[in-house]
């Protein structure tokens, strides 16, 4: 079907993103759209998903400001291809799942968190500020005031409250297996209309609502009149396709 299984692989440093990872991500994201892929999951080995930016590595290379400039720079490449590549990417959250890794984790577009799973921006305790995309997306998902919150007193969320602030869909026992059951959904739609739901709404969210709704209506005229679209409808009104309705 066309799903690919992204794992981040270095459990003993908590998954913690050094640049080089962060470059395998930049790779891996740039060719997903390319390849056939329908969907992707983001998983980590080890107990936690993402401790974030690895901190020995950053106080062992001694940075410049440039050169951590570039550093953020990389990041955002990454992340960007992740939230406007048009392949729909679920996240299988679990353990630590702070700093970098919730700025990670945010650019998924779907988040299943397991139970044990807990949200942290712990940047101000160390006397570092987000610089991949927190004040973009993790802002988004939960506020301005909640995430100022976070980063200045350490506060952490997890469980049904991170459900309801928005750091997450889904909380269930077995994320992964979650995951890829929604995966594989996504991956049966037309890859033109999850193209259209992965990358123009983002963008379309950073624009004016004037030309928000100028370029909604541009995008629904050539996702809606797409063949598979045709064929979908056509069932439709043949009675042969599925009903919307809650599960009983």
């Amino acid at each position: 079907m066309g799903i690919a299984t992204v794992t981040l692989n270095r459990p003993a440093k908590r998954n913690a993103l050094d640049i080089a990872t962060i470059e395998e991500l930049v790779d891996i994201f740039a060719a997903l759209p390319h390849e056939g892929i329908r969907a992707a999951i983001l998983r980590a080995e080890g107990p936690h998903f993402c401790a974030g930016l690895d901190l020995v590595e950053h106080h062992r290379e001694e940075r410049s400001a440039a050169d951590f400039m570039r550093v953020c720079m990389r990041w955002h490449e990454a992340f960007n291809k992740m939230e406007y590549g048009g392949v729909p990417v679920i996240a299988a959250l679990k353990g630590a799942v702070v700093g970098g890794g919730l700025e990670l984790a945010s650019a998924a577009h779907i988040r299943v968190a397991g139970p044990d799973c807990y949200f942290g921006l712990p940047e101000g305790q160390r006397g570092l500020f987000t610089g991949g995309g927190a004040t973009i997306r993790v802002a988004d998902l939960i506020g301005k005031a909640r995430m100022i919150d976070m980063m200045l007193t350490g506060r952490l969320y997890a469980g049904d409250e991170a459900v309801s602030v928005g750091l997450c869909q889904y909380l269930v026992e077995d994320p992964e297996t979650k995951a890829r059951e929604l995966a594989e959904r996504a991956a049966q739609n037309p890859a033109l209309s999850n193209f259209a739901i992965c990358s123009a709404i983002s963008h379309m969210q950073n624009m004016s609502a004037l030309d928000a709704a100028y370029a909604e209506a541009v995008v629904a005229g050539v996702v809606n009149t797409q063949d598979a679209a045709r064929e979908r409808l056509a069932a439709f009104a043949g009675g042969t396709a599925a009903k919307v309705r809650p599960d009983s």
